[in-house]
């Protein structure tokens, strides 16, 4: 186990939030912090002893921590560190936790100051629901890390991301430049929502939930969707997700076309071919 002897602050209690706090307070960190807007939340977490103290007044924590982690919407994220900067420890390494990374850095990076190192973080993990009441740090468990470091961050403090979200249960850590992880999220994430969506909302008959077993179960599952956050995920990220619809689109013209010509082989082959990509993904 890794040792924290520093100050740590978490922005947002909600799902992601709540996660991080209890995951790190079993790591003993030096303090740990909480900022939100809601008294209830900070009460609840202070309650459930997984945080040491919550603020209302972010001024008052950021000012002592030498780490801060972003748990809000990107563009939240934007505004609150411009509307802090002048509250950041020096020194202080800031990561966030958002679906989306090039426009958020871009910003960030016109305003940032030089002593403070914002680094990009993404959590593949999370549930269909949202707040403090369903946060786990089992959802974390063996989950997929996604660090989007730049030229501006100091390899010391990657390291020091790396480290704790690995001692926090995640499995897999990956390092890419922002764009290369919106192109991918676009196809990975962005598009399975859409898609759920747009599968439940093309039914219009009358008690389909009498008809559907795991198969309908699985494939609309994220369908119950943060509705507010993913918008704001997708438009941000509109350009790459527009792509993979038109590559989607082009897929679901090839199943249409054999079998409106009755082609069993064409319709085996791309089955076939779709079996065998997810074996790949494990």
């Amino acid at each position: 186990m890794i040792e924290l002897d520093f100050n740590i602050t978490i922005v947002g209690l909600g799902l992601i939030g709540g996660s991080f706090a209890m995951a790190l307070k079993e790591l003993n960190p030096k303090n740990l912090w909480a900022v939100d807007i809601s008294e209830d939340v900070i009460k609840a977490a202070e309650e459930k002893k997984i945080i040491d103290k919550g603020y209302l007044d972010p001024r008052i924590p950021l000012e002592k921590s030498d780490m801060v982690i972003m748990c809000i919407y990107p563009n939240l994220t934007i505004k609150f560190i411009r509307d802090n900067m002048n509250n950041f420890k020096s020194g202080a390494i800031v990561t966030d936790t958002g679906g989306v990374k090039e426009k958020l850095i871009e910003e960030i990076y016109t305003f940032v100051r030089d002593d403070i190192d914002f680094i990009g973080g993404h959590p593949m993990a999370g549930r269909e629901s949202k707040g403090l009441e369903r946060a786990s740090k089992e959802i974390f468990n063996n989950a997929n890390y996604l660090i989007t470091p730049t030229d501006k961050n100091k390899e010391e403090n990657i390291k020091r991301v790396e480290d704790i979200v690995r001692a926090i249960g995640f499995g897999n850590i990956v390092k890419l430049d922002p764009k290369k992880h919106d192109e991918i999220i676009a196809f990975t994430s962005h598009l399975p929502h859409i898609l759920a969506s747009a599968l439940v909302s093309s039914d219009s008959r009358c008690n389909t939930k009498f008809f559907i077993a795991g198969s309908f179960k699985d494939a609309t599952r994220v369908a119950r969707i943060n509705s507010e956050l993913w918008t704001e995920l997708i438009m941000d990220n509109r350009n790459n997700t527009l792509h993979q619809l038109e590559v989607f689109e082009k897929s679901i013209v090839d199943f249409k076309r054999v079998i409106m010509d009755n082609d069993k082989e064409g319709l085996m082959t791309l089955f076939e071919k779709g079996r065998m990509k997810r074996e790949e993904l494990g």
